[in-house]
């Protein structure tokens, strides 16, 4: 049975809203939610970048029933994976296992911050690849002590973990990427419904197979509005930056770099990737290509803050009626 979950986006949304808007999604019949990890926001319009973490354990605290899950946490630059692995353990204790710690490569936008610079897409996949590894140590509750090429751990011990792991879910795209981390990873996680992603990662020797063991976890945007001129509008206003792709996405470090990436992006041209307006239906048919290709969790981005509240009100409930019946 596909699960649906609610995006906690923390680039459009504050703290405290954010923690509302996922005891009302847990109310409206949401399976799980998951949020951002951001520093900074795509573009200015957003205006919001609260810590994720601390927003995580006040929802882990405020809710009861869904999953939680970060999409996605990069755990090698602006973290460090010793850190990420305590903070992981702490929110899966918060939350009552309800936690998976999702993890990726990283964006510009986010890491750049430290002062570190922006290593290539390979450097910043065997980074990844050492960062799980560390993590799934630290995990086991034993004293590590690690000298990598890329992270040194000296006596480290997480003190408070859950019974069983935090259960690992990796973004990844790319052939030579699933290859190098579905072995190491619990769950795919990806943005785009890719109808051989899944096929490619149960191929990859050493992966948990999507559907068995593992999950395949999706995320869309939407802009449910009244109208399909509003949806349009907020589309455009908040989320004209989505059409650039990850491989464009990655790599530009600043809000004002991705204005101007997307300054001539009309907003017929984000309304073609987006579903935006009242039309559920048109939402459903957007959203079934992941589970047609293989998904079995799917998290939707309601675009913007300001029709947040109502998205929840009026349209939360049908939709995922209709979202189940159409799935299952």
């Amino acid at each position: 049975m596909t699960a649906f979950g609610y995006t906690l986006m923390t680039e459009q949304s504050g703290p405290r809203e954010l923690v509302g808007y996922a005891v009302e999604a847990e109310r409206r019949g949401f399976d799980f939610a998951v949020s951002s990890d951001h520093y900074s926001p795509w573009l200015t319009e957003q205006g919001h970048s609260p810590y994720a973490w601390t927003v995580l354990g006040a929802v882990a605290h405020a809710t009861s029933r869904m999953g939680l899950m970060t999409y996605v946490t990069c755990p090698t630059m602006r973290y460090h994976p010793a850190v990420v692995a305590q903070k992981a353990a702490t929110l899966a204790l918060l939350s009552e296992d309800r936690f998976t710690l999702g993890l990726g490569a990283g964006e510009s936008l986010n890491e750049h911050v430290v002062g570190q610079g922006w290593p290539g897409v390979a450097s910043r996949h065997a980074m990844l690849t050492e960062a799980i590894g560390v993590i799934r140590q630290l995990h086991t509750g034993e004293l590590v002590d690690h000298q990598g090429e890329y992270f040194d751990v000296e006596s480290a011990r997480i003190w408070d973990l859950p019974d069983a792991p935090v259960e690992i879910g990796v973004a990844v795209a790319g052939e030579r990427a699933i290859e190098a981390l579905a072995p190491l990873a619990d769950h795919l996680v990806a943005v785009e419904p890719d109808d051989g992603l899944v096929d490619r990662w149960n191929g990859t020797a050493g992966a948990p197979r999507v559907g068995e063991k593992a999950r395949a976890i999706g995320q869309i945007p939407v802009c449910w509005a009244p109208t399909e001129e509003e949806g349009r509008e907020l589309a455009h206003e908040q989320f004209r930056w989505f059409g650039g792709g990850w491989s464009v996405n990655a790599d530009l470090p600043t809000p004002a770099g991705f204005a101007a990436a997307s300054q001539f992006v009309r907003p017929e041209d984000v309304a073609a990737s987006i579903p935006c307006g009242p039309d559920l239906d048109a939402i459903v048919d957007a959203v079934s290509a992941y589970w047609k290709a293989g998904f079995t969790d799917i998290a939707l981005v309601q675009v913007g803050d300001r029709l947040q509240q109502r998205f929840l009100d009026e349209a939360a409930e049908p939709l995922l009626d209709k979202l189940r019946s159409a799935a299952g």
